[in-house]
């Protein structure tokens, strides 16, 4: 009797939410790294943190990936969102892989070293660890058009590489040794991040130079060529689930974004052209 009954319950098809498919939750990263209030639509840790928690509170997440396609910007807000998605990985035990999609450069490529694998399309451009700091000198102009520049400041440093007077070298050199600090910074991040792994030589790998995914997977800088979907069902099996974490935009947000002052288009129109110089180094 007791065989009998095994072997009817045997027969009973196992319900589908027992044993679910894993889910790979993909997290877009994409945009100019900085704070709000410069981009508007930048990466930054404020505006992504409701999305990262999102993405590691999906029903039977078995992974978070990261799909970045960015061209870098601010140092600081690229660690914060870093250091958060690395943290919150520890705290759910739940694994994060990185995906270079046409860029993950600079800061870029700085946030995809929170995860525990890299990976990136053979046409992806990856790197470019390094700092730059860019900008126009009108002294000369304003001299043409007979324009008196007046600055007073109480501090000797206090009007360090104004734009509309002749450079200075002492102003060179406080630059340079401030940019030497956050590259050295990068730098350390890179070889905690990545360790062995690192095959390259340094003074070709922080140069700030950037390669397509082939190159980058010799020096060490990604672990292997692939796309999210292939290289995940690699993993987790062919019946993993992909869920995309959207960025949300209320009607509130939608409305309040249709009205705005003309200092607010001026300041949009500048953000963009800083954004589009970010994107053309890249030819993207």
């Amino acid at each position: 009797m007791m065989k009998k009954i095994k072997q009817v319950l045997a027969k009973i098809p196992v319900p589908f939410f027992q044993n679910p498919a894993p889910v790979v939750a993909i997290l877009p990263l994409e945009g100019v790294i900085g704070s709000g209030s410069r981009f508007t639509t930048a990466l930054n840790l404020a505006g992504l943190e409701d999305r990262i928690n999102q993405a590691f509170d999906v029903y039977n997440v078995k992974a978070v990936a990261l799909a970045i396609n960015s061209p870098g910007g601010s140092p600081v807000q690229s660690e914060l969102i870093m250091r958060r998605i690395q943290r919150i990985s520890k705290e759910k035990k739940v694994p994060v892989y990185a995906f270079a999609e046409d860029v993950a450069a600079s800061g870029g490529y700085l946030i995809s070293l929170a995860a525990e694998e890299i990976y990136a399309h053979e046409a992806s451009i990856v790197g470019s660890i390094g700092v730059i700091s860019a900008g126009f000198g009108f002294s000369k102009a304003i001299e043409k058009i007979g324009v008196e520049r007046r600055v007073y400041a109480a501090g000797d440093s206090k009007s360090i590489l104004d734009p509309f007077q002749p450079e200075k070298d002492k102003d060179i050199k406080i630059l340079k040794e401030l940019q030497k600090e956050i590259h050295d910074f990068f730098k350390n991040l890179v070889k905690e991040r990545r360790g062995d792994r690192l095959k390259g030589t340094q003074k070709i790998m922080f140069s700030g130079q950037f390669w397509a995914g082939n190159e980058a997977m010799k020096l060490g800088l990604v672990d292997g060529i692939g796309d999210i979907h292939t290289v995940m069902k690699e993993k987790l099996g062919e019946k993993t689930k992909f869920k995309r974490i959207k960025e949300e935009k209320g009607f509130l947000k939608s409305l309040f974004g249709m009205s705005v002052s003309k200092s607010k288009i001026s300041d949009e129109i500048l953000t963009t052209l800083e954004s589009r110089s970010l994107w053309a180094r890249f030819g993207l």
